[in-house]
């Protein structure tokens, strides 16, 4: 990958935060190029999905930068915010539904946040594309009381592209999941990034999924930077600790 020839769309500078005296990430550095999908991984509790939350300021860092597109984020005004929310998809990791409502209002809602007007012929159709786009059309109507583990999260992901975000930030997107339902996800996760040329941060420790969707990889260990690579490099790569996630 060469690295020099692509833009930047997130740069996280010497990231630390603590909860008391636990310290969770301690000078974390990496970046998120333009039309890349760069797995997080590390052992549970590591930070992975901590990091995410900074990125879209659901947590306050310590110190450190995190800067999203053009926008950095310490001291970014409200405004400012907005816009960087309205460009970053985040899949939760349960997928987040709103349990009262159908999936069509789930997906009406989001789109109500995006300040966009349509009308109601143009809120159905963006509705109705965004569940094509992840083989679920038949669902407008559902509860997700009705939905399957793997289809919530579909669900959820249809959510998140209604509003065409540039960026999607997945957090532990196949924990739960059966490993067909889990290989559906994967695949969806490259076809999202064909389809919308969007870039992805995507937080596993799934290691198949690792292997259908990494562009690049970061490993976090002790709250720091561990390794940084290729799949093939930590394929190759000798080091007892990162092989004992990939045997």
């Amino acid at each position: 990958m060469e690295k020099h020839k692509k833009n930047v769309v997130i740069d996280v500078k010497n990231l630390k935060i603590s909860f008391g005296d636990l310290k969770v990430l301690d000078g974390i550095n990496l970046q998120l190029y333009e039309k890349e999908n760069l797995v997080v991984l590390g052992k549970s509790g590591s930070g992975k999905s901590v990091l995410i939350k900074c990125i879209v300021s659901l947590l306050q860092h310590d110190k450190g930068e995190i800067t999203v597109g053009k926008h950095e984020l310490t001291d970014i005004s409200d405004e400012d915010l907005i816009k960087v929310r309205k460009k970053t998809g985040f899949l939760f990791q349960g997928a987040a539904l709103y349990d009262s409502m159908t999936v069509r209002e789930n997906l009406a809602f989001a789109l109500s946040k995006s300040k966009e007007k349509l009308s109601k012929k143009e809120l159905e159709d963006k509705i109705v594309q965004a569940l094509d786009d992840v083989g679920l059309p038949d669902s407008i109507d559902k509860m997700p009381s009705e939905l399957s583990g793997g289809m919530k999260k579909r669900i959820g992901l249809a959510r998140t592209l209604v509003v065409h975000p540039e960026i999607i930030l997945y957090d532990e997107p196949t924990t739960g999941l059966d490993p067909i339902t889990s290989n559906e996800i994967s695949n969806l996760i490259n076809e999202t990034k064909a389809k919308f040329n969007n870039s992805s941060i995507i937080i596993t420790h799934d290691i198949a999924c690792v292997k259908k969707v990494a562009d690049r990889i970061v490993m976090i260990k002790d709250g720091k930077i561990y390794k940084e690579g290729t799949l093939e490099e930590f394929m190759d790569d000798e080091d007892d600790y990162i092989q004992s996630f990939f045997k």
